[in-house]
């Protein structure tokens, strides 16, 4: 049977049509959503639909929640991340829109137009009232420098105003590399706007974010500007700072509530449009085609470059890791095959130049390798992190400029035993590098048999006679010592899983160490 996906509140239709071509698709659901999500293997959500830790255990089949928009606080995303269900919105889809939007509301208050406009429709020419300035030569502080904070501050650079933005969160370099002035602390960026404007996300720290203290802090006569979240903002003490001239006005698309039927309404000083941000057919547009290729990749076995609870890399660090990711997977269960037990820590390591770039996706899927068919639940690259916590396995990440004999390196360690790969060719080929400390040289199979021993002559022998007499095929042998007459190891891999029996005569060999080990296809 192909995946279900419910596409549970409107999106583009080129979105639905993307998912029409690789999955049973139900828009909108039938019935009560409680009762029907249990039948999906997707789904896709824009704000309204609120999806609870409750609603999230009841999804058995869940597999990814799809967000067309930018925000995801209408999802539990540590329930679904629990359930190793991925959690994938639509960042860039509206940068430009919801930038546009924040431009717009900043002019509109600077200028009184709508205020204007409205006076107007009803037949008053009041000029001298709806007077207002001008934005060339004041500054705009910028909460929040993100995507779209940063289209904002190019937008209001060009309008000829000082930009100063703060965000805990973005390196300084940003900040430069903008033209904006960084601010250390919020309370300085407060101070130094004629105007504020907020892109934070919402969280527990940024809810109220802007109340007393915070307005206390900003400019008297400056004004505000919100089309984030509304919750960001402490509205009563927003109007009491409008009615006391504390503040000079706000423009808002966001409301804590909504719709929104609250005082802020009553007070000319406040320019107010019902949450626009986004509505743009272009945004509209994107959104849809964006959130239907993450459920896609993620229902198919891609990777889904815009998951919220999984590791994001830049898409140009992504072009050099991708072929090292499922290089890190195939390590991690290798090693967790070849250390046999549990391990408490588990260290993942790229040496030379990959170890310049974010590698946070290769120690995420080498615990994804490790715990496959090793836990009683379904392991992905959401929940993997979650597992290795809730077991108490500690989990390192190094990285060496140095690598011997390979340009680059993924080692991934489990305790004292430590395995390392590297890639080879255009398409590209896996390939052991180590194992048991020794230099080792051959491809990752699906099915590989590891013989420690002592050097002496024969033993090649010996055993392609016995895997030859029990009908299985040797495809490729690799073999290293520590020096003549020393300890040995030789890696193979073989054409199909050996039989019990062969395991056996093997074993009986007088061996140091035999193991068989499957990785999988």
């Amino acid at each position: 049977m192909r995946p279900r996906v419910l596409v549970a509140e409107p999106i583009a239709e080129a979105g639905v049509e993307l998912l029409r071509e690789h999955f049973d698709v139900d828009v909108e659901p039938k019935g009560d959503l409680a009762k029907a999500i249990a039948d999906y293997d997707g789904i896709v959500v824009r704000s309204a639909t609120k999806l609870t830790a409750e609603l999230i255990d009841r999804a058995d089949r869940l597999k990814v929640i799809g967000r067309a928009g930018v925000g995801v606080d209408n999802v539990d995303v540590a329930a679904a991340t629990r359930r190793g269900i991925v959690v994938a919105n639509t960042p860039d889809s509206t940068v430009v829109s919801a930038a546009e939007q924040t431009i717009g509301l900043l002019v509109a208050l600077a200028r009184n137009i709508p205020q204007a406009h409205a006076a107007l429709k009803e037949g008053s020419w009041e000029r001298s009232r709806w007077s207002g300035i001008e934005l060339a030569g004041k500054t705009l502080a910028v909460l929040g420098f993100g995507r779209i904070g940063q289209q904002v501050a190019r937008r209001a650079l060009g309008l000829g105003m000082r930009v100063v933005g703060y965000d805990p969160f973005v390196g300084e370099d940003r900040f430069r590399e903008t033209g904006v002035e960084r601010a250390t602390e919020l309370t300085d960026a407060l101070a130094a706007g004629d105007f504020v404007t907020l892109h934070r996300p919402l969280t527990d720290e940024t809810t109220g974010i802007i109340g007393r203290e915070a307005i206390a802090s900003m400019r008297d006569g400056a004004r505000l500007v919100n089309a984030a979240r509304g919750a960001l903002v402490d509205e009563e003490a927003l109007v009491a700072a409008i009615r006391s001239g504390k503040l000079a006005g706000a423009a808002l698309d966001v409301f804590s509530a909504e719709p929104y039927s609250g005082p802020l309404l009553e007070l000319d000083e406040v320019v107010v449009t019902p949450h626009l941000a986004a509505s743009t057919d272009e945004a509209q547009d994107r959104a849809g085609v964006i959130v239907a290729e993450q459920v896609v990749a993620a229902l198919e076995g891609g990777l889904v470059t815009n998951a919220v609870n999984i590791p994001v890399v830049d898409a140009a660090d992504l072009e050099v890791l991708g072929p090292f990711i499922p290089l890190a997977a195939r390590l991690g269960r290798l090693a967790a095959e070849l250390a046999g037990g549990w391990p408490k820590k588990v260290a993942v390591a790229a040496h030379g130049p990959l170890s310049e770039y974010d590698t946070r996706l290769l120690t995420v899927a080498a615990l994804n390798g490790l715990f496959q068919g090793r836990v009683d639940q379904a392991v992905n690259y959401v929940n993997a992190p979650v597992i290795a916590a809730e077991r108490g396995i500690e989990v390192v990440e190094e990285r060496f400029r140095a690598s011997r004999d390979y340009m680059n390196l993924v080692e991934v360690r489990a305790d004292d035993l430590a395995v390392a790969g590297t890639t080879i060719g255009p398409e590209p080929r896996l390939f052991l590098a180590r194992a048991f400390g020794f230099g080792i040289d051959i491809e990752l199979a699906p099915n590989l048999v590891f013989l420690r021993y002592t050097d002496m002559p024969g033993v090649i022998g010996r055993v392609g006679t016995m895997f030859g007499e029990a009908g299985v095929n040797i495809a490729n042998m690799a073999v290293s010592r520590t020096h003549e007459a020393g300890k040995a190891l030789m890696a193979f891999a073989i054409d199909e899983p050996a039989p019990p029996e062969l395991v056996e005569r093997v074993h009986a060999e007088g061996f140091d160490d035999a193991r068989f080990i499957s990785l999988g296809g």
